[in-house]
């Protein structure tokens, strides 16, 4: 893929993905410039790297050298944007070739051997292990990544060979601009009904791009999917498998099987019951690659995991505290589940703000049960992204179903105050809003009481 002229405006950049295709181009040469609503630590690291970004819908605040069609300069859009925004719609009448962000992903992987992970949950995390597999062990990749890879501290990666890993989106259907070599399907459970409307028409979409792996590609999907190709799980029903696990000092301990290979005692460097699955499907890819099972094994134990993928805000003796991005009833049982498997006996605090006004409509009932699994919850406001408010959509019709005694419905402000006076030993904050602003003050506070 080429360009006649290497000029490329992003409206929405710094937003995980979009920043990641602007990372790219700016590193092979292109002049990269965008727009974003919220200034955030994501925003100021691109203008570090010499990308400007304007935080207000002005026309007259686009650079000059972006302002002309004739010149090709082309503009990437990410559809969470709101259609009525001055800055796109002043773009499409002039003429500019416009693409969305998925159809750009689409156009850069078309000549690789792509690599793509699908999910509802579980791709981000899957797809970053799988292209820290061939980065760290020699063999090399070119990434774009749902989040924040903490051994590059990147969400992009450029490699040296052919080889592409993305995380392919369901939301908006993007992920069917891809047309994958290899595909992993981590999930399905029913997400984004404000787009599907239902969980149906969302199966028949990843039955869609399932369908539009190259003929001589590869499908690895959970065993619990309606799915064909070979299928992985923890235990042994699924043909490629996590056996012997076990906990030992806060680190997860398997072997791998997939009646070929057998992979003894893999220290795995991120905690969790499910990013033990996400690492099985990952050794299956690389293995499928030819690389060694010493150098898969080596690279698992020396990942750092991804920014708010169950991150270790602080991990001491008295006090622990994880930060993870979990938005879906699932996301959160899992999360849960294996926060509560590591520390057993410590007092759980949970502070949640739920995502989005659909999603709490949708899934009222899996959030109230999920969060009463805690031993105390401080639930947020709704962060409503792209949303316009829904009547009698609030943070309470998931509170007034939680059936622990210990909850409160709070501000930010007050749940900080709270944890200032309260001190707790446990702390898990999820959510995928703008809770993540609220995680320096609060390790500030925890770790200087």
């Amino acid at each position: 893929m080429s360009f006649l002229m290497k000029k490329i405006y992003f409206i929405g950049i710094g937003g995980i993905g979009m920043s990641a295709l602007a990372r790219y181009f700016k590193q092979l040469g292109y002049q990269v410039a965008g727009y974003d609503r919220t200034k955030t630590p994501l925003t100021d690291a691109l203008s570090a790297e010499g990308i400007e970004v304007i935080y207000e819908d002005n026309v007259a605040l686009i650079p000059n050298d972006f302002r002309d069609p004739s010149l090709h300069t082309h503009v990437v859009y990410t559809p969470a944007i709101p259609n009525d925004l001055v800055l796109l719609n002043e773009f499409k009448n002039k003429g500019f070739d416009l693409k969305k962000r998925s159809q750009m992903l689409g156009l850069l992987s078309e000549d690789m051997f792509c690599i793509a992970v699908a999910g509802t949950h579980g791709k981000t995390t899957t797809s970053t292990i799988i292209a820290h597999i061939l980065t760290d062990s020699g063999y090399g990749c070119s990434a774009f990544l749902g989040g924040i890879a903490s051994n590059y501290n990147t969400n992009m990666l450029i490699g040296n060979n052919k080889v592409v890993v993305v995380e392919a989106d369901e939301f908006d259907r993007s992920f069917l601009t891809l047309h994958p070599d290899v595909a992993v399907v981590t999930s399905m459970d029913a997400d984004h009904l404000d787009v599907y409307g239902d969980k149906q028409s969302l199966e028949h979409s990843f039955g869609q791009f399932v369908a539009q792996i190259k003929p001589d590609g590869r499908l690895i999907s959970h065993a619990s999917l309606p799915l064909s190709g070979v299928r992985y799980a923890n235990g042994d029903e699924a043909s490629i498998r996590a056996q012997n696990i076990s906990i030992k000092n806060g680190t997860f301990t398997f072997d791998f099987e997939n009646g070929v290979t057998t992979i003894k005692q893999i220290a795995l460097g991120i905690p969790g019951w499910h990013n033990v699955e996400n690492a099985i499907a990952a050794i299956e890819v690389a293995l499928g690659l030819g690389i060694a099972s010493e150098k898969i094994k080596t690279a698992l134990q020396n990942f750092k995991g991804v920014k708010r993928r169950f991150e270790y805000i602080i991990k001491t003796d008295n006090q622990v505290f994880i930060d993870d991005y979990a938005h879906h009833p699932e996301e959160l049982r899992v999360c849960i589940t294996s926060v509560k498997s590591l520390y057993p006996t410590k007092k759980l605090t949970i502070l949640f703000q739920p995502h989005l006004y659909s999603r709490t409509q949708d899934f009222a009932n899996g959030f109230a049960e999920v969060l009463s699994m805690a031993d105390e919850l401080l639930l947020l406001d709704i962060y409503p992204a792209r949303e316009l408010p829904i009547d009698g959509v609030t943070s309470n019709i998931i509170f007034d179903k939680v059936t622990l005694h210990n909850k409160q419905l709070l501000s930010k402000e007050a749940a900080i105050n709270w944890i200032k006076i309260k001190q707790p030993a446990l702390l898990l904050t999820v959510g995928a809003g703008d809770i993540d602003q609220m995680i320096e003050p609060l390790k500030q506070i925890l770790q200087h009481a």
